[in-house]
């Protein structure tokens, strides 16, 4: 196995690491990535986060460091800060957050003390873990209640979340989540929050791109502050933002530093900025749509071949699958799927009778694909694949798996992924 010429000086240094680095980059280039949590970054985002701006340490705000030498660094952490503003027309942007989970905990030190009530939506009916579920620092430090779905649409009562939140009186409530396949009405929430006195936070990791791409509504409008990450749908590095409304300003940023975090990640400051620059171009407008187009129509190819979704279908670029009927564990056909060249994350579905880490789900995204160029046309062949994985998962059939992942790896040899070398 030879190195790309792109990695001179790490396989001088380190080539045992340097191989690993490569062998990943194959994997991501010959494999089919459905993780909807997962995407490829471009080449000028993966350039900006390796620069020397890795060495440079910059506690504070733009104009206001307690390091010398910050002529660059504050212009590099003004422009991301700028562009995060204009992308998603909000009034204040904060891009020091580390990722998302740091993030959402200074939303808890800006807003609550420790033993304040707050509310999100419970981590198996598609939350995420720092909403104040229990085993998560936001939930032994905070008294978390949480709300769900209905067992017979797997949708949102709106009706229950009001009336939780007026019994319960939470300090925040989270909308938002990790497995949510249907547009966020961010309006009723935002009446919620008004009506029971909360600060409302919608949680976009998911569907930021989607948000800045126009293919998902805004929560700017009516929630108080937005929790993001930079990566997903938004193609950017693994960094986050805390954006808000100018009131809550000086509470969010204190609240990161110096509340919870040192120096910023210069780098992925820098990373963050190129990929906002990305996603303010229309040729990004049309891949967020694509992204949309393609999770429905792999949806409708599922819900032919007699897939269970949850909900019945998709919003936006995210599908849960509850293999119940098909007799397959979500783990099993998981791992099955991995070796036919399909990745995919097992995942617990509503009202799920399984343990969470042997669980009947599956969830699946098509972020990384349409970044490949994939289209509407190919979903039938994607679909095709996870309906032959998944059988051939509960037959224990590896000749079936083997020769999926061949014709996986002759699709994605035809669209290349950006930002890889090779």
């Amino acid at each position: 196995m030879s190195l790309p010429p792109l990695h001179p000086a790490l396989r001088a240094t380190d080539p045992e690491l340097a191989e690993l680095i490569l062998a990943e980059e194959q994997l991501q280039a010959t494999t089919l990535r459905l993780i909807p949590s997962e995407n490829y970054v471009s080449a000028a985002v993966l350039e900006a986060s390796g620069t020397v701006l890795q060495n440079k340490y910059s506690e504070g705000y733009a104009g206001r460091r307690y390091y010398e030498g910050q002529q660059n660094i504050d212009q590099v952490e003004r422009l991301a800060v700028s562009r995060a503003k204009d992308l998603f027309g909000v009034e204040h942007a904060n891009v020091q957050p580390y990722s998302g989970s740091p993030a959402n905990l200074a939303v808890y030190l800006a807003f609550a003390e420790p033993g304040d009530t707050v509310m999100g939506m419970a981590l198996p009916m598609g939350g995420h873990l720092t909403h104040g579920w229990g085993v998560s620092a936001t939930g032994r430090w905070f008294r978390g209640v949480q709300y769900g779905v209905r067992q017979d649409t797997g949708l949102i009562d709106f009706d229950e979340v009001r009336e939780l939140a007026l019994k319960e009186r939470p300090k925040i409530i989270f909308c938002g989540g990790t497995a949510l396949p249907r547009t966020i009405d961010f309006a009723a929430f935002a009446d919620i929050a008004r009506e029971s006195g909360a600060v409302l936070v919608a949680d976009i990791a998911h569907i930021a791109g989607l948000i800045a791409g126009g293919a998902h509504p805004s929560p700017a409008p009516h929630a108080d502050v937005i929790s993001t990450t930079t990566h997903k749908t938004l193609r950017g590095p693994r960094g986050a933002m805390l954006m808000s409304r100018e009131e809550h300003a000086k509470a969010i940023d204190k609240a990161v530093f110096p509340g919870l975090q040192g120096g910023p990640h210069n780098q992925t400051t820098a990373a963050i900025a190129v990929a906002l620059r990305e996603a303010a171009q229309p040729s990004f407008r049309s891949y967020a749509h694509a992204v949309v187009a393609n999770a429905r129509a792999l949806a409708d190819e599922l819900l032919a071949r007699g897939f269970d979704l949850v909900s019945g279908g998709t919003d936006n670029h995210l599908i849960l699958m509850d293999l119940t009927p098909k007799d397959v564990p979500g783990k099993i056909a998981a791992k099955a799927l991995d070796r036919a060249g399909i990745v995919v994350n097992y995942n617990t579905v509503p009202y799920d009778p399984r343990k969470p880490f042997d669980p009947s789900g599956i969830r699946i995204g098509t972020p990384s694909l349409t970044s490949r160029g994939l289209g509407t046309d190919q979903m039938a062949a994607v679909a095709d694949w996870i309906d032959r994985g998944v059988t051939a998962a509960g037959a224990g059939d590896e000749d079936a798996l083997a020769a999926i992942r061949s014709e996986v790896a002759e699709l994605m040899a035809a669209h290349p992924a950006p930002g890889l070398t090779g």
